[in-house]
């Protein structure tokens, strides 16, 4: 697979996953002799929801929820085809969503 770079985008709600997540895949990759640039963390998403406690009166009174996205980039230039079978057989948690581009 010469002169190819594979882009991989994780992300999650939970910080300590994703981060487990990356340092597993640095490994992998490492461990088979590709070059890896990052984990880099990308911004993390922000979602707030405004709910009203009282369902008829008391406008002011709310309740707020947030949720996190956090997000990790991370390059394996150069990949061997050893690499490759080895990232497709990592097992990485339910809590992570993984996003890869061969480019």
């Amino acid at each position: 697979m010469g002169n190819q770079k594979i882009r991989i985008r994780l992300k999650a709600f939970d910080y300590r996953l994703i981060d487990q997540s990356a340092a597993e895949i640095v490994d992998t990759a490492k461990r088979t002799g590709a070059i890896v640039k990052g984990p880099v963390p990308l911004p993390t998403r922000i979602q707030r929801f405004d709910i009203l406690r009282s369902p008829h009166v008391n406008k002011t009174s709310r309740d707020q929820f947030e949720i996190r996205t956090h997000q990790r980039l991370m390059d394996i230039v150069d990949p061997t085809d050893k690499t490759v079978d080895a990232l497709m057989k990592l097992d990485l948690p339910a809590g992570v969503d993984v996003e890869i581009k061969l480019q």
